[in-house]
């Protein structure tokens, strides 16, 4: 177990029936970071965060939490973690200070200062009258992470929170979670099938797909991957390699097609790439950067198809 780790997985598997759910999985959460769990919707990832609360048995593999194994450990670990993986059942003919104040009954917190200050993070009014029975989709939502964060725990296990948000909302939440692991030091385990929200908010990325992680990286390491290179469109891609290497001494490119070149060296002089070419009669009909997103990337690494 590597101390470095806040949640690490070892060979965590789930299998339901004669389908894996999740498969052999190896994770590695790192303390003080917001790690995006990134797949498209039935790739693993409400099992995954199932397995490392407690609420589902793994078929095999292991979960550590704070160093410690969850299992035989959980009064000890799941105290200092909050979640969101379902909505909560919240009383529909209560407001929400009043569905709050019961479950800080039930946990045994001085529940009016961390109710109040929990309602002003997640932008729900202290006190209204309004029962959660007339609150949008987006207001039960945000009472919903109000819950996870309440007890002021040191883990955040939150599965697709930003679902129902609109645009405004979305922002909103990506700002508080951001706060609360920048200011605060908690460390945010958050899953989604929406390649944009995960990319503005986590710092380390893993990609699962049937239940496999398919890749697991920094942000910055993910965005180094994503290639990037000059498209070079021409009348006889032959001959302008030629006139490239003799030339120009470029030998960093890839013939693409009889009319496409690749050229992965960014600092190539294009002016005088389509000088030398158009002085050897050569048609030049495409000359450009080319930037591959992450979202390229993705699809590629889960073989052609997109996250959402």
């Amino acid at each position: 177990m590597d101390s470095k780790f806040i949640i690490e997985t070892k060979q965590l598997t789930k299998v339901y029936g004669e389908q894996k759910s999740v498969s052999n999985l190896n994770l590695h959460v790192k303390s003080g970071r917001i790690y995006g769990l990134l797949g498209r919707n039935g790739a693993g990832k409400t099992t995954t965060m199932k397995m490392l609360l407690g609420l589902v048995k793994p078929t095999s593999g292991e979960v550590y939490v704070f160093g410690l194994p969850l299992y035989m450990n959980e009064k000890e670990i799941l105290p200092r973690v909050g979640s969101l993986i379902e909505a909560p059942g919240f009383y529909p003919n209560l407001t929400a200070t009043e569905n709050l104040e019961v479950f800080a009954g039930l946990r045994g917190l001085p529940s009016r200062d961390a109710i109040k200050k929990t309602l002003d993070l997640v932008g729900l009014p202290y006190k209204d009258k309004k029962l959660f029975s007339q609150y949008s989709m987006g207001m039960k939502q945000r009472l919903a992470i109000a819950l996870a964060v309440m007890h002021d725990p040191e883990i955040l296990v939150l599965d697709e929170p930003t679902n129902g948000l609109d645009p405004i909302g979305i922002s909103e939440v990506r700002k508080f979670l951001r706060e609360l692991c920048s200011k605060k030091g908690k460390t945010i385990l958050i899953s989604s099938h929406i390649l944009s929200e995960i990319s503005l908010l986590a710092d380390d990325i893993g990609i699962i797909d049937h239940g496999v992680l398919l890749e697991e990286e920094s942000l910055e390491e993910l965005e180094k991957k994503s290639k990037k290179y000059i498209c070079v469109g021409v009348s006889n891609a032959s001959q302008s390699a030629r006139i490239m290497e003799t030339n120009l001494h470029i030998t960093n490119f890839k013939i693409i097609d009889n009319h496409t070149i690749h050229i992965y060296d960014t600092s190539t002089d294009v002016s005088e790439l389509s000088r030398q070419l158009s002085a050897h009669r050569i048609v030049v009909s495409e000359l450009h950067l080319y930037e591959e997103t992450l979202e390229d990337y993705f699809k590629k690494v889960i073989g052609g198809e997109g996250i959402a």
